[in-house]
Order: structure tokens, then C-alpha cells, then sequence
């Protein structure tokens, strides 16, 4: 051990309070070079009565435990004190001998390495898996989110209000730069993320890289969970740390060793998890930190932080932020999971209804959500079909279960707020901005709302600053703690994905905590029933509900008042009724009114349109209703669908279903009138010029007369768009009521499936 000089052993016993007895074995132990027998007997004292002396002052200094150990540890730390006010220099060891030195510490530290970060295990993974297998490579941006000074006008440039671009509330333009990249660009980086973005695996994976026999770089990674070393029991500084680290891994000379490499700066030193540090530990680890990294500035500096955690003076740090998952990234991340499992053709699976569920999709852009999604469908080999379950798990796991799993206990600013009443208050900030169609919201808007819900809660703080403080403070750890709310530019905040808008937004409807107020909050729901950004909203709603007999009736209700005062489109539906009581089939009165609205209405002008509406009606009206119709409804409708197609086709088929008949009859003199196709396309076309207008009259004549379809119904653009509402809403109001995960009465069920589209005048219409 390295002596050290009386006077300076002798202050330090005056400071801590030793006793003259301890006082002398104290100094002459750490003073000259000598055991403890010998010490003994130069204070004429016995061995036991030397141990005992030295008990007092191994507490005195708080250095617990059993054993050897305390020598040496109270050792490296008086010899650390000591140099704050005595630097001495370190010796330098020729280059040759450095780049040995740290061959040798790699060889010793990567079995150790592997084992610390070759793993990772979260939610309710059954075991670890190896980081390797499922590590998705990480982007970077080199200018965080919240920094940019944009208005809320020039936020809003980027969506359309109606149609946002829900992929994580529009593609971020920041410029973005591969992970390990930005690593290798600056040597000292602050790496901002929020909630589960990844930045514990990506700093194992840096670990990992660099640890590598195959690394061109000769770096010393060292892996810091900065929770475990805060909480430390001796409270080490990073370079006792790291000397301790070095000789439980073999190294020999830890200390000599570790200070030569730290000088020579060849350690890459990695600082996970800044924000995870207890608030009575904050303020040591970080001037803790910040000396370190200047008295050893030319090694290289990871920091890993959440954003919006706390402020922090890191002014030779390099803030960036870890950029959200792009479809790349998340199929592969989805590739790598199910190749885990064998099972390549669940992440085909999983590929394909991501594609068709925006709302599922947001979610797969954080890493920690797209690990829940994979769990799922690993489970039940689909989505839910009742979305708000799979979202009230993902706020559970953002809320509560993320920290919890691994025994992080957060600063709570806010402590007499239950996972409920967060709850509860997003559910009202979601609502009240969503009704107001904002998608954006500026600090002290949100705020507001924060103190409003603060001062009605017992023990609140009087109106005035200490309000506002709470409310700023709530804010950012809502920001930090669960990622639900995120600052897009300096000042300006939204829910970090749309869905979670709407999902609270739904939440606030349903409201369980007060029954009586359903009614009141669905009647203004079923207001905004033609609103498309609403969709979604009416969706979760149902699944939050424990029984949507109520919402239904009061959807149909809605919608049927949509078109009750237009005559024409009344005269229409009555169209349908009758025409779909024409045709002898097995399926639903609903299901044929359903299709020959969406075949024949819009025919001309929308038909393309009316082709997939008609799809999904089928779909969800009836489950043994197909898009490949049996014969017996082929036989009726045949004709109707094909008309405007190929008409030769169409005449020739029609003679081989029905024989001679006056239709059949009609349509073949109507056929003869039509050119000999062994004319010459001039002349074809010079005909089709002369007599189009005329013949398509005809032939318009015919199938009123015989088909009861081809009515020019005269519609003006108002009509023909109200319609269309009219008939998105119905599509809505069917998809509720065919979500076998929406309980419904059986009776309020088969009441509102045979009224659809129905004139509100109709006698069928009455059968509530």
C-alpha cells in the first residue's frame, strides 16, 4: 500500500472525530509500512486491542462490512482525498506498453461484459433472450425534438387536421444518423429518449461492439448502471468504481492499472440511466460524474437520460435523441422475435394486419410497446379485436409496470396521484383538447388543465405560484416518468401517439368512476358520428363499455336523422326496399338493401368507391354473406352487376340463365342494333358516336322495366356527399354492432341489423 504523510492522516482524524487512542493506530497504519503486529507492539498494545481501535475508525469513516476489505478500501480512499489537494502524476507508460495493458483488461473483462449486457429480459418475457438475436439497429438524432423553436402553425404545416399522418403524429425530418455512428462521431454524448425507446439495449449494445474481438477499436467499454453504483454501499466515487470493477474481474494492480488506462484515455465509459438515480443520490452522482469525466477528459462518455427527467448541467456533453422505430426497423425487430420462436410465419402474420391497424401500428414505433404487441400476438396469434384492451395494457405497462419491473422508484412530484387519477387526468386533458381538434398544445395550456384537476384534489396547494409550480412539475413527470405526453418543440406538447388521445379521449367517456353522467357524454359522442376523426374514438368507446345497448340506439338513431328530411334520398331507400323484397334469396333483407344501395346508387360516378364499401357491408352485415354469391342470388343480380361491362358478354350470358324470355327477347333486339364487330374500328366507332346517347336510353328502359335498377335519380352534389356520410356512418354503426367483443343485448342486436337502411317512415323501421 502507498504511505501517506502523517499531518495529512492526523487533520483527517480531527475532522471525523477520532479518539487520540484511535488517532495513533490510525496514522501509524496508513503512515509507514508496517503489519498490524508490528504497529501493535510500536503502541505497546495488544493485536486484539490494535483490531478493536481500528473497528472504531473503519466507522467512524463509514466503511462497513467484514473482513480485510475495509483496510483496503479505506486505503484507495484516503489516497484518492489526498490527491484533490496533492495531484501527484501518474506515471506515463509507453504507447507499446499501454496498447497491451489493454489487450490483457479486455481478455479479463468480456466474459464479464457478455454476461452483463449480452442479455436482456423485460415485461413478461418468460426468460432472457440474447441481445444479439433480437438487437434492431438504432437512430439517432442529432437535434432533439423538444429543442426545435417552432410555432404551432408551423407545427401544424405538417398534418392535415382530419387526416393526420397517424405514424407517430407525422414522420419526424429531423436528420437522423446510425447509433453507432454518432458514437464515433462525438466523444462525450447525452443520449435523450423517451420511456422504453431503447436506450439500455443500445448501450449494451455498444458494449458489445466494442468489447468484441473483432472491434477496430482497442476501447475498454465499462458498463455503469447508474441506479446500482448510487446505491452503492460504500458510496464509491466512478474511478473506485471502476478500480473495484477492474480487480473483481483479475486484473492485477486495479488501481495503478485503471488510472494508467483512464489517463491514456482508452475507456469508453457508459453511464446508463441518469434519470433512474434516487433524488437523495441525484446531486452526488452528477458532481460526481462531471469531475470524473474532466479529470479524465480524454476518455470517451456515454450518458444515458430519459427526456424531460431533470435539469442537468452537462455542458460538455453532446445532447441527442433516439429516434422513434421506422417501418424498417420494426420489421425487423418483428423478424428477429418470431425467428426466436420458429415461427417466421406469425411475423408475416404480424407484418400484414400492422399494415391494415394504423392505430396498433403507432404503438410499434417504441421499441418497449412493440415488445408488448409481439407478446400478444405470440399468445393469441392475432390483435384483439377490441383495440381498447391492447391500449389499456399499453398505458398500464407506460403508467406503472415498466419502473416497477425494475425497481425504480421515480421522484413523485405529484404523489397524491394514484395510477387512477392519472388516468383520470389524461383522460380530461385527452378529452378537452380532442373535442377542440388540438393535436398540439402550447405549455401553459396544458398546464391549466393540470391545475384545474390539482385544485380539486384534498390537500391541494391555494391558488398562485405553488399551483403553478405543481402543474409545471406534474407536466414534465408525466413527460419523463411515462412518455404519454411529449414536448414536439420548445413550449409545445401532445400525447406521443394519437391513439393514446383518442384511447383517454374514450376513456373520459365511458367514465366509470360516475355512471350518470353516460348518457349525457354518448348523446355528445353520437354528435360527431359523421366526423371521421372521431372513428376511431366511437371504437373504443364500445370496447371500454360493458354493455353498448345504448350507444348503438343512439348511433341509429343519429344516423337515420341524417337523411330523415330528404325526400329523394328517402325515395331511394324505398327503392331498395322494394327491390331487395324483388329478389328470392337466403340472405338478410339488410344485406341485399345493403348491396344494391352501394352497387347501383353511385354506379356511374362512384364506383369505385361503392365497390369497397360493399365489401366491408358484406363482411360485417352477415358472416355467411360472401363476396362469391351462390347461384341463386347470381340468377337475380347477374345481370345488375355486369351490365355496364361488357354488354356483349352480358346479352350472350343472360340467354344462356334465363332461355327466351321478353327480357332475354328485348335484349337481343337491342343487342342486333348494336355494330357488327367484324366492321372496321372506324366504323364501330363512328356508330358508338351517332347512337351511344340514344341507345344507352334503351337500354336504361329496359332494365327499369324488367331489372327495377339504372333509375336516374337526379341528385344534387349536396345530396350525393350526404349520402355518402350517411353511408360511412351505417358502415361504423356495423362494425360496432359485429364486434363479437362488444356485449350487446340480442334484442337491441337484432332490432337495429333490421332497420338498417330503412326510410325512416317505413313500417319495418318500427320494429323497436
Amino acid at each position: 500500500m502507498q504511505n501517506l504523510p502523517s499531518d495529512f492522516l492526523t487533520k483527517l482524524a480531527r475532522e471525523y472525530n477520532l479518539s487520540e487512542l484511535q488517532r495513533k493506530a490510525f496514522v501509524e497504519l496508513y503512515s509507514c509500512n508496517k503489519n498490524s503486529q508490528e504497529i501493535a507492539n510500536s503502541l505497546h498494545i495488544s493485536i486484539s486491542a490494535f483490531e478493536n481501535r481500528m473497528s472504531g475508525v473503519y466507522q467512524a469513516f463509514r466503511f462497513t462490512g467484514k473482513g480485510p476489505g475495509k483496510k483496503r478500501k479505506l486505503h484507495d480512499w484516503l489516497i484518492l482525498e489526498y490527491q484533490k489537494s496533492n495531484p501527484t502524476t501518474i506515471p506515463h507508460l509507453p504507447e507499446d506498453d499501454i496498447d497491451e495493458l489493454v489487450k490483457t483488461i479486455r481478455d479479463k473483462i468480456r466474459k464479464d461484459i457478455q454476461k452483463i449486457c449480452g442479455t436482456i429480459r423485460v415485461l413478461d418475457m418468460t426468460q432472457p433472450i440474447e441481445l444479439g438475436s433480437i438487437y434492431t439497429k438504432v437512430n439517432i438524432l442529432e437535434r432533439v425534438i423538444s429543442y426545435r423553436r417552432l410555432s404551432l402553425a408551423q407545427l401544424l404545416e405538417q398534418y392535415d387536421i382530419e387526416d393526420f399522418d397517424r405514424f407517430g403524429l407525422g414522420k419526424c425530418v429531423e436528420k437522423k444518423v446510425d447509433g453507432l455512428e454518432a458514437v464515433d462521431r462525438y466523444p462525450n454524448l447525452l443520449i435523450l429518449g423517451k420511456p422504453g425507446i431503447g436506450k439500455t439495449t443500445f448501450l449494451k449494445h455498444i458494449a458489445i461492439h466494442y468489447i468484441s474481438e473483432e472491434s477496430q477499436k482497442e476501447l475498454i467499454p465499462i458498463f455503469i448502471p447508474l441506479k446500482v453504483f448510487a446505491e452503492k454501499e460504500n458510496k464509491p466515487n466512478p474511478l473506485e468504481y471502476i478500480i473495484e470493477y477492474f480487480s473483481d474481474c483479475g486484473v492485477n494492480n486495479s488501481e495503478s492499472t485503471a488510472k494508467s488506462i483512464l489517463t491514456s484515455g482508452r475507456i469508453l465509459i457508459l453511464l446508463d440511466g441518469l434519470d433512474e438515480v434516487r433524488e437523495e443520490d441525484y446531486d452526488r452522482v452528477l458532481k460526481q460524474v462531471k469531475e470524473f469525466q474532466q479529470k479524465f477528459n480524454k476518455n470517451n462518455f456515454i450518458i444515458t437520460c430519459r427526456i424531460a427527467a431533470r435539469e442537468y448541467d452537462l455542458t460538455t456533453f453532446t445532447e441527442v435523441e433516439i429516434a422513434d422505430f421506422e417501418e424498417e426497423q420494426i420489421r425487423d425487430f418483428v423478424s428477429k422475435w418470431f425467428e426466436i420462436k420458429n415461427n417466421l410465419e406469425s411475423a408475416k402474420n404480424f407484418m400484414k394486419q400492422l399494415k391494415e391497424n394504423r392505430q396498433i401500428k403507432e404503438l410499434a414505433t417504441n421499441p418497449l410497446l412493440l415488445t408488448l404487441l409481439c407478446l400478444e400476438f405470440e399468445d393469441a396469434g392475432d390483435f384483439p379485436n377490441n383495440r381498447a384492451e391492447l391500449y389499456e395494457r399499453a398505458t398500464a405497462t407506460l403508467l406503472r409496470k415498466w419502473d416497477a419491473k425494475r425497481e425504480i422508484q421515480r421522484e413523485q412530484i405529484y404523489k397524491q396521484l394514484s395510477v387512477k387519477r392519472k388516468e383520470d387526468l389524461l383522460s380530461q386533458i385527452a378529452f378537452s383538447t380532442f373535442d377542440r381538434q388540438e393535436y398540439f398544445f402550447k405549455k401553459k395550456i396544458i398546464e391549466n388543465y393540470i391545475a384545474r384537476y390539482i385544485c380539486n384534489l384534498p390537500n391541494a396547494p391555494e391558488k398562485g405560484d405553488k399551483l403553478d409550480i405543481d402543474s409545471e412539475a406534474v407536466l414534465k413527470s408525466i413527460e419523463a416518468q411515462h412518455g404519454l405526453l411529449v414536448e414536439r418543440a420548445r413550449g409545445i406538447y401532445s400525447f406521443s401517439h394519437l391513439t393514446f388521445q383518442e384511447y383517454f379521449t374514450a376513456r373520459r367517456i365511458t367514465n366509470k368512476s360516475n355512471p350518470k353522467l353516460l348518457d349525457k357524454y354518448l348523446k355528445e359522442l353520437v354528435e360527431h358520428i359523421t366526423e371521421k376523426r372521431w372513428r376511431e374514438v366511437f371504437l373504443l368507446t364500445a370496447g371500454l363499455m360493458e354493455n353498448i345497448d345504448l350507444l348503438l340506439e343512439l348511433m341509429k338513431q343519429e344516423i337515420d336523422g341524417l337523411i330523415a328530411k330528404d325526400e329523394k334520398l328517402q325515395e331511394i331507400l324505398r327503392w331498395a326496399v322494394t327491390k331487395s323484397e324483388s329478389i328470392n334469396v337466403k340472405y338478410k333483407p339488410e344485406a341485399v338493401r345493403a348491396f344494391y344501395l352501394g352497387r347501383h346508387l353511385y354506379l356511374y360516378r362512384h364506383l369505385y368507391l361503392d365497390l369497397y364499401l360493399h365489401q366491408n357491408l358484406d363482411r360485417n352485415l352477415d358472416r355467411n354473406l360472401k363476396r362469391n354469391l351462390d347461384l341463386d342470388l347470381d340468377r337475380n343480380i347477374y345481370l345488375d352487376l355486369n351490365l355496364h361491362q361488357n354488354i356483349y358478354r352480358m346479352i350472350n350470358n343472360a340467354y344462356k340463365i334465363y332461355g327466351e324470355n321478353d327480357f332475354v327477347i328485348s335484349l337481343k333486339e337491342l343487342k342486333d342494333q348494336l355494330p357488327d364487330l367484324k366492321q372496321s374500328e372506324k366504323e364501330i366507332k363512328q356508330w358508338w358516336k351517332s347512337n351511344e346517347k340514344s341507345w344507352k336510353e334503351k337500354l336504361r328502359s329496359l332494365m327499369i322495366e324488367y331489372r327495377n335498377i339504372g333509375h336516374d335519380w337526379q341528385l344534387t352534389q349536396e345530396q350525393e356527399d350526404l349520402f355518402i356520410t350517411y353511408w360511412n356512418a351505417n358502415k361504423l354503426l356495423i362494425e360496432i354492432l359485429k364486434n363479437e367483443d362488444f356485449y350487446a343485448s340480442r334484442e337491441v342486436r337484432e332490432s337495429i341489423e333490421n332497420s338498417l337502411f330503412l326510410p325512416v317512415n317505413s313500417k319495418s323501421a318500427e320494429l323497436t
